[in-house]
């Protein structure tokens, strides 16, 4: 049989580009030895691939939004992050000036509420099954108890709060919530998100009011003037739209950092073309306003629908974001929020005490 000899396909290489031929962005390896601190891990991640280098590059864009002082960057805030014990983040974010205005779901401020009084959240004991929960008066949250006697608690104390109030003032969340702040800071002296917020003079947005125990609390009030056969509170959430809006169309640049999705990150940034659309009817009273940063951490893929606003590349066809190519700037991260959300605020507050001066 006839031996064949197999020669080799030497390809000539010199046809192929390098990638810096093209002008691409080499990765690096994480060497952790060479790690300090958050600052340097989240700089790290964003030279290497997959979700480490998503969450490096929300810390860049966070920082980035941060120092911008021309952007007025609203937070959006939905799932249970203050049962989670994750309250203190959005404290510090509002403490330390990154945030101008807050959205969130009424259920986030009503735990922390709770929290910010004092009283306890718990972990829920496997031992318990969730029929002998409702039995002693335990809420469960994924693996964290909200207990019954909190909630009615809490309730005393916004009541007391709404008693104070003027009876021919019209509600709306923000008010409501500046209410709250304004007894938390005289009554309190932990930090809290509604006392930075009233101290700080950051408006707190809750779209989606009734939807959670603030808004039980205030139709029971409500039920129980009319009960006495006084004048009740009128609610009113134009007011918080508007309020909102002016907001907006007054700041040269907006920016939003978003936690999950929801009403309140549909509701934040809905405000473009909510502008848009006054100006169009009413000229002169409104302008379409475009975010130029966005940076959100949410586990959920479009395709679930969680994302209730969707990325930040579909936001552009509906005039709500900057395109990348005319100085957008934006990261998503599909993380739990618990885990990717405290590294890059870490790191970003590092940052900030490195770079003043």
């Amino acid at each position: 049989m006839k031996n064949e000899t197999k020669h080799l396909d030497i390809r000539d290489s010199s046809k192929y580009s390098t990638g810096f031929s093209d002008n691409l962005v080499p990765l690096e390896p994480l060497d952790l030895s060479k790690v300090n601190d958050f600052d340097e891990l989240t700089r790290a991640m964003s030279k290497t691939s997959f979700g480490a280098r998503n969450l490096g590059e929300a810390a860049d864009v966070l920082y980035e939004m941060a120092a911008d002082k021309d952007c007025f960057v609203v937070g959006t805030f939905s799932g249970a992050m203050t049962i989670a014990k994750m309250g203190l983040l959005i404290c510090d974010m509002i403490d330390r000036g990154m945030l101008d205005a807050v959205v969130s779901t009424g259920a986030l401020m009503a735990h922390g509420f709770v929290e910010s009084v004092g009283m306890r959240h718990f972990r829920h004991s496997s031992s318990m099954d969730d029929t002998k929960l409702y039995e002693k008066g335990y809420n469960r949250v994924y693996d964290t108890l909200e207990l019954e006697k909190n909630l009615d608690d809490a309730e005393e104390i916004i009541m007391h709060v709404l008693d104070k109030v003027d009876r021919n003032e019209v509600l709306c969340s923000h008010k409501i919530n500046e209410w709250l702040g304004k007894y938390l800071k005289e009554n309190t002296k932990g930090r809290s998100i509604l006392k930075s917020a009233f101290e700080k003079k950051v408006p707190v947005y809750i779209p989606a009011f009734t939807d959670s125990e603030f808004g039980f609390f205030a139709d029971i009030y409500t039920r129980r003037q009319e009960s006495k056969g006084e004048k009740p509170f009128q609610f009113n959430s134009f007011l918080d739209l508007r309020h909102y809006a002016e907001k907006i169309r007054h700041a040269k640049k907006i920016g939003v950092f978003t936690i999950g999705g929801g009403v309140p990150r549909n509701w934040a940034q809905q405000v473009g073309p909510n502008l848009d659309a006054i100006e169009k009817r009413l000229p002169g009273q409104g302008g379409l306003k475009k975010f130029q940063y966005g940076i959100r951490i949410c586990p959920e893929p479009v395709h679930w629908g969680g994302l209730s606003g969707c990325t930040y590349s579909e936001n552009i066809s509906w005039g709500k974001f900057v395109p990348e190519k005319e100085g957008g700037r934006f990261a998503e991260v599909y993380s739990d929020a618990t885990i990717a959300w405290p590294v890059i605020l870490k790191a970003v507050m590092e940052r900030v005490e490195k770079n003043k001066g």
